[in-house]
């Protein structure tokens, strides 16, 4: 008997084109109706994490403003921003966020309402985070990023996630200037800085530790800024302690003449590895000297440099700002400083902390091309000792700043040798990057902006490498070639044998 030929011809192929209508249809409808998005990327670029998730759900029950200074639609013609415009709508269909899209010069009354005290530089595409009375705006320009390699990052969701869990908490993080030591009022000579640090979202109060007996829970950074006279006792266990758990701490200790010694405040800096000289610092050459807030070249005015960390060191603080006093965008500066320097014999901790110099004088060629330091140092303060030791300094390398880092607590110092960069009765163009390095060191002590651990998204590229030609043909023929030969063969197979 012949074999009968199957094939998919007259009713069968009607039947079968019918039945998928029938299953294909309805699912494209429903899959249409729920508008259902699947994320393919390898970072997951357009879909929350499981920390952004997580944190939704435990705030839930908080009322969330979400605004956004730019229209929605724009979106449509920039497809790389693709990653925030998702992150805003999914927020936006959670029940207790709100989202408004709008430009500050079209709603300037909003703009106002989101920066009251005009300390904010407010600009088309930021974002602004609201919880009752807490605010925290995202800057444009940290939303999408470059690295050096260029490579294009998103890092918007853990910004605003990390904005979501601060406004939600209640508080901004708090840097508290310690008082009851003879320092300057941040309502008087520090305004002007402790304004630049709101305008960073950082709260700024002022704290005397005498009268509190604690650190506050929500204290990010201490300042100790120009003491003229000791902490106590009882200061310093509160201040080990509070380093001890992983707190941060930035000391700018000017110049002053007093008797007897800071003994407290050196022994916190002795937890670092770090000596503070009891002396004030000139420049005797007129080629380093700067002017001064009058724009008069002034000794204790000197032009400076910032060493970059080296070695094993994992902590980089002025390869930034050294960028940008080379493009002339800031003065390298100092003035009415005293000095530092490391403990030159090992000290209790030393296995575990990092500490580098960030500020350091210059040197100036002579005649014959050598290279010296001109600085002065005339003791200021301390006692017999410390005079002795201040009067040896002159004419030698200086540093004038430290960063430090213990990598077992994480607790994190900085300490300058000079109050004048950010005393408004002082500061000077001509201490424009010490400044600029005080006022970056905070986001090294304390970034509120980094605090989730979902980290920057990317795009995955997948590469392949070739040792030579002869290597990237065999590849090329064992992934194409190949396999379309085996197609061809299968269809010449099938051509020969169908009517079998």
């Amino acid at each position: 008997m012949k074999d009968r030929k199957f094939n998919f011809s007259g009713t069968i192929a009607f039947i079968i084109a019918l039945l998928v209508l029938v299953v294909f249809v309805p699912i494209n409808l429903i899959v249409s109706y729920y508008d259902k998005q699947y994320d393919m990327t390898p970072a997951h670029k357009y879909s929350f994490s499981k920390t952004t998730e997580e944190l939704l759900d435990k705030t839930s029950d908080k009322q969330i403003d979400l605004f956004y200074l730019y229209p929605m639609e724009e979106f449509r013609k920039y497809p790389e921003f693709l990653p925030l415009y998702h992150t805003l709508t999914q927020l936006d269909e959670r029940e207790n966020i709100k989202l408004t899209a709008f430009l500050p010069d079209e709603n300037a009354a909003l703009a106002n309402e989101l920066n009251p005290d005009g300390l904010l530089n407010v600009e088309n595409g930021d974002i602004f985070v609201r919880c009752g009375d807490i605010s925290k705006r995202i800057d444009h320009n940290k939303i999408f990023q470059t690295t050096s390699d260029g490579t294009f990052q998103y890092a918007g969701e853990e910004l605003i996630a990390a904005a979501i869990e601060t406004c939600t908490s209640g508080s901004l993080p708090t840097i508290y200037f310690l008082q009851g030591h003879g320092e300057s009022s941040i309502n008087d000579s520090y305004e002007i800085y402790a304004n630049q640090l709101k305008a960073n979202n950082y709260d700024v109060q002022e704290l005397n530790l005498s009268e509190t007996k604690a650190i506050p829970s929500n204290a990010r950074i201490l300042y100790l800024a120009g003491p003229k006279k000791d902490i106590t006792d009882d200061e310093k266990k509160m201040l080990e302690d509070y380093l001890n758990a992983g707190g941060s701490l930035s000391m700018l200790l000017a110049p002053c003449d007093t008797e007897g010694r800071f003994d407290n405040i050196e022994d916190i800096l002795g937890m670092f590895g770090i000596i503070m000289d009891y002396n004030i610092v000139t420049e005797t050459s007129a080629a380093n000297q700067l002017q001064d807030k009058d724009y008069e070249q002034n000794e204790n005015f000197m032009r400076v440099e910032y060493p970059a960390a080296t070695g094993d060191f994992t902590e980089d603080l002025t390869s930034e700002l050294n960028v940008l006093v080379e493009n002339g965008q800031y003065i390298p500066g100092i003035a009415g400083t005293r000095s530092f320097a490391k403990t030159e014999v090992g000290f209790a901790n030393a296995a575990n902390v990092e500490v580098s110099p960030i500020i350091r004088n210059i040197s100036t060629a002579d005649a014959n091309g050598e290279n010296k330091y001109t600085t002065k140092s005339t003791p200021m303060g301390g006692d017999a000792t410390t005079k002795a030791e201040a009067k040896k300094l002159s004419e030698r390398q200086l540093d004038y700043g430290y960063y430090a880092l213990d990598r077992i607590t994480n607790a994190k110092l900085i300490v300058t040798g000079s109050t004048d960069i950010i005393d408004k009765d002082a500061i000077a163009p001509s201490l424009s990057a010490t400044q600029m390095l005080v006022t970056f060191s905070n986001t090294w002590l304390y970034d509120s902006d980094i605090s989730m651990g979902i980290g920057n998204k990317m795009n995955s590229y997948d590469s392949m490498t070739f040792s030579d030609a002869s290597h990237a043909k065999r590849i090329l023929a064992s992934i194409i070639i190949i396999p379309i030969a085996l197609a061809l063969v299968g269809v010449a197979v099938w051509l020969k044998r169908r009517h079998a």
